[in-house]
């Protein structure tokens, strides 16, 4: 069953961080100008990285790099008002950190999601967006979206701002392998929490950044006894470089240094500080990890190892386990290791939105973005589809990080209101 709703002058695809920010500056920049606008989100409720919301994690940013307040101090979206209205601000401040829990971010986040709910589909993914051809000019897309039923909603709107974040990157060796004993870190917690081992289990993380550490922590807590192997091709785990100097490639003002950068440029700075990102553990877990490798050295006792310079050449199910064909880039050697689980720290990729809008592609000029982060369109269009976590080529290593979100914002909802031409004021979603 198909059902249409009301036209929309803004529709927002996912109801992440990055739209939930879009969603404050409509309502504080854009209240008086009667834009009706909703957004569409694939999960049933709101949730940031819920696979890895573990004890004890921290975020790497500032907590003044919140959704609003690099953009406006004063709202009362900001983190520093959610710890004033959940009465914990002299507590928080005692900490001497600004650096909260990750489980503390999250729950902010939903605090400033649940002031929205009335603006939000949650439950509903994106399967088409075309545009509506009025003798060869398009002014509107319709876009369709399904429920967990099958049952099919059909919206129109003038204008569509994509934020749907990144989806889970898997080594070409793990493509094809779709069971419960090979997960995506992203699932983790969900995962930890069905994992019932008849033994102590040997597990095996794939990856060398931030979310393999704590993965590799958390296991050895958990499972002491059992077996926990890092696997990566690296000679050893790298710091994160997060000193002041090298800090202010996140900040808003840089981005403008990155547009306008020649393409070459761009790709040296992208290369010269990935270390602030990519790859990268926090000093730490790095140290964490380290002691625990070397009180086994120390008691002779425990099983846990960091593989270095390890390739997985090949992947294969034997009887109840995986196995991984490891290739030793130091000695050259090989060999097969049976594992009861695998976990895939191995990152995501941002590049949902090209099949998402492969049905008005031959609307669009070029892929390339402008500075307000929008698509280059063909004159016989006047959609404006603004793109929010998959510009980093263009914008920076920012552009996928919480860093910018409450300047991004502004610029965005700045260049839909440039020539907006909104029709009926704001609804229920």
């Amino acid at each position: 069953m198909t059902k249409q709703i009301k036209e929309y002058d803004v529709l927002g695809v996912g109801f992440g961080p990055a739209n939930l920010s879009i969603a404050i500056a409509l309502e504080e920049q854009a209240k008086d100008k009667g834009l009706s606008y909703c957004f569409l989100e694939q999960k049933s409720h709101f949730e940031w990285h819920g696979g890895m919301l573990l004890d004890g994690t921290r975020m790497q940013i500032s907590c003044l790099k919140d959704l609003v307040t690099l953009r406006n101090p004063t709202s009362p979206y900001s983190f520093v008002n959610y710890l004033h209205i959940k009465d914990r601000l002299n507590a928080f401040i005692n900490l001497g950190s600004m650096n909260p829990s990750r489980v503390e971010f999250n729950d902010y986040l939903t605090w400033v999601a649940n002031q929205f709910s009335e603006r939000v589909n949650y439950g509903q993914r994106v399967i088409d967006i075309e545009a509506i051809d009025e003798n060869g000019h398009s002014s509107k897309v319709k876009v369709t979206s399904t429920d967990i039923h099958g049952n099919q909603t059909v919206r129109i709107a003038k204008n569509l701002i994509v934020g749907m974040g990144g989806m889970p990157k898997l080594p070409k060796q793990f493509e094809g392998h779709d069971n419960e004993q090979i997960i995506h870190s992203s699932k983790y917690k969900a995962w930890r929490e069905t994992f019932k081992p008849n033994s102590e289990p040997k597990i095996a993380i794939v990856g060398a950044g931030q979310s393999a550490a704590e993965i590799f922590v958390d296991l050895t807590n958990r499972y002491a006894d059992g077996e926990v192997h890092m696997v990566n091709r690296r000679f050893a785990l790298h710091p994160a470089d997060d000193s002041p100097f090298v800090n202010e490639v996140f900040d808003p003002e840089f981005t403008d240094h990155m547009y306008q950068s020649t393409q070459e440029q761009r790709d040296h700075i992208l290369s010269r500080f990935s270390a602030t990102n990519y790859s990268v553990v926090d000093t730490e877990e790095l140290n964490a990890i380290y002691e625990l490798l070397y009180l086994q050295k120390v008691t002779g006792e425990g099983n846990h190892q960091h593989l270095r310079c390890h390739d997985i050449q090949e992947v294969a199910m034997k009887d109840d386990k995986v196995a991984l064909r490891l290739n030793n880039t130091i000695n050259k050697t090989q060999a097969w290791n049976e594992y009861d689980a695998i976990i895939l720290a191995t990152g995501y990729r941002y590049d949902e939105f090209n099949q998402m809008l492969s049905s008005i592609e031959p609307l669009i000029d070029s892929k390339s973005v402008g500075r307000s982060y929008q698509l280059d369109m063909k004159s016989n269009c006047e959609v404006k589809i603004f793109l929010q976590g998959c510009c980093e080529s263009s914008h920076g290593l920012s552009d996928t990080l919480l860093s910018v979100l409450a300047v991004r914002s502004k610029e965005i909802v700045d260049a839909l209101l440039s020539s907006s031409n909104q029709t009926v004021e704001t609804e229920k979603a």
